[in-house]
């Protein structure tokens, strides 16, 4: 019997290891299986097997191959790096949002007595010896693999000059990607280590002495009084992407003017009045809850950290001041339909997420709730409980949300809205039958915002409303197929009510009279909170001089 030759013997040792090598990188580049908790592999590379594979190069021509504890070392790291890519695809898949150590590792003990309870002592064992189990047997796979990868492969690759320039290249690819070269992102996957290191950033702001007012910048006194108000009730609107491309693109606000013009004879035809502005978001696009949460507490949060560290704080809101003054606070998220830990903070007196408003009517598009029927929902039950104190209310739309169709009709009888049949057949199909197209969004944008100015509309005209101050406030611009590149960050907000001498102080922070403000901001988002609070308050002395503290 012939002995190998030297071709079979080095194919024999590298193919397991180029076996290792893959399945060492499709575990760092997997990707989300929606809506499931499985993975599917993606052929992308992973920045951290590039770094892990050149740091073997580099270590075995320096110093041989790794040892026992350095292998040790490098299986325990990576079982956390593909931990981490597990978390960091599979929650915003299932849950909407980024995985946050602080406010997900707060609900493991609430998971584990949950399932402490279903399980007899025996099972709870059981599954607690499975999960080390797993975990032991994921790391001697780690562990083998880069074993296999370090021994059958560094020897062979160490001597070849083409090996050298191949990982020189990867390795440059990765530092290309982590500099943000978009070029890059076809080969490359999502690095997993700033996942970690923004995580270890939050937990040592919120635990450690301190933290938080080094991240933060210092809040808003909240300190004055709400009696400018009289005791009306607020509603506070955050309208889904309405930026100022309504204003700014010629092409969309010919689309939107008429509806805009229709809204503002509403208000004048109920016996009120609007002055607007515009003010920047902390965000473009997406990520709603920095523009949000920068309105709530007057703090920049442009930087995503500080929105995190923020909801860790005990820092004061808009919220917190209503309710120390005696109003209800009411939330309205008709975009959650999964647990929020994160509202704890918030402090809401009732809370109104996508299953409590309990919608029985069609399913239309990705954002399945007409804004109509959830607003209509809350006040249905807002005047169930009886009159009591004032309250503030606040409401993040989705009916402008990415892909911007097909659009719910709308429905001028208002207690048709709240059945299961709120629609006739005719409307509803045409709004059924108009699928979203991700190639073109301007149009379908237009339409968008228009509708919701037509529920606006119907709103005023409802006796609901009273006395109350309506606050209409976009979160941010659209993404950039309807903004275009180069688009400001500005966002109008639009301020209704029937008190004359309030809305004298809105104007006397910088609002125009009428639904088109001036084209200038008045500053960040958080800048407005503090135009809130001079308005709100009717503290001796006359209101601000125009434009006082606008900047």
């Amino acid at each position: 019997m012939s002995e190998a030759s030297p071709l079979g013997k080095r194919a024999g040792a590298i193919l397991p290891a180029l076996a290792c090598a893959l399945l060492l990188n499709g575990l760092l580049s997997a990707e989300n299986v929606w809506p499931t908790l499985l993975l599917k592999p993606d052929a992308r590379l992973a920045p951290e097997f590039v770094l892990l594979w050149s740091g073997l190069l580099v270590g075995y021509t320096w110093r041989g191959l790794p040892g026992r504890r350095t292998l040790n070392l490098l299986a325990a790291a990576y079982l956390l790096l593909a931990l981490g890519r597990y978390l960091d695809v599979s929650v915003p898949a299932l849950f909407g949002r980024p995985v946050n150590l602080y406010w997900d590792g707060l609900q493991l003990p609430r998971f584990i007595s949950v399932v402490s309870q279903a399980l007899p002592g025996w099972g709870l064992i059981a599954l607690a010896v499975l999960a080390a189990l797993i975990t032991y047997g994921l790391f001697r796979l780690f562990r083998s693999a880069i074993a296999r990868l370090a021994h059958d492969a560094l020897p062979w690759a160490a001597g070849t000059p083409a090996i050298w320039l191949v990982t020189a290249l990867a390795l440059a690819t990765v530092l290309a990607n982590l500099a943000g070269v978009k070029a890059t992102w076809p080969v490359i996957s999502k690095p997993i280590t700033p996942t970690y290191v923004r995580q270890a950033a939050l937990l040592a702001s919120a635990w450690l002495p301190g933290g938080i007012d080094r991240v933060l910048p210092p809040s808003p006194a909240f300190d004055g009084g709400l009696g400018a108000l009289q005791g009306a009730s607020v509603k506070l609107m955050f309208l889904e992407s309405y930026g100022a491309v309504v204003y700014d693109d010629a092409e969309i606000a010919a689309a939107i003017g008429p509806a805009h013009r229709r809204f503002e004879e509403a208000i004048s035809a109920t016996g009120r009045q609007v002055a607007s502005a515009f003010y920047r978001s902390p965000t473009f696009a997406g990520a709603s809850d920095l523009a949000h949460l920068s309105l709530l507490s007057g703090i920049d949060l442009s930087n995503p950290l500080r929105h995190d560290v923020l909801l860790t704080s005990e820092r004061p809101t808009l919220i917190s001041h209503f309710r120390r003054h005696g109003y209800e606070v009411i939330g309205l998220y008709p975009a959650l339909s999964w647990p929020w830990p994160e509202r704890r903070y918030y402090g809401f007196d009732q809370f109104h997420d996508g299953p409590a408003l309990r919608y029985q009517g069609p399913k239309i598009g990705l954002w399945w709730i007409p804004d109509q029927y959830s607003i209509a929902r809350t006040e249905q039950e807002r005047l169930a409980r009886g009159a009591g104190r004032p309250h503030l209310l606040i409401f993040p739309t989705i009916n402008t949300h990415v892909p911007f169709r097909p659009i719910p009709p709308y429905q001028a009888d208002w207690e048709r809205i709240l059945t299961p049949r709120p629609f006739d057949d005719e409307p509803l199909s045409a709004a059924l039958a108009d699928e979203a197209d991700w190639t073109e969004l301007r149009e379908p944008y237009a339409r968008a915002v228009s509708y919701t100015f037509e529920w606006l509309k119907g709103y005023l005209e409802q006796p609901w409303l009273g006395d109350d101050l309506l606050i209409l406030i976009g979160d941010h611009q659209p993404l950039s197929g309807v903004s275009r590149p180069g688009a400001s960050w500005d966002v109008p907000v639009h301020v209704i009510t029937r008190d004359t001498a309030l809305l004298d102080r809105f104007i006397a922070e910088g609002f125009k009279r009428g639904m088109e403000p001036e084209r200038v901001s008045q500053g960040g988002m958080h800048k407005l909170t503090r135009h809130l609070l001079r308005a709100f308050d009717a503290s001796p002395g006359p209101p601000p001089s125009p434009r006082a503290g606008s900047g």
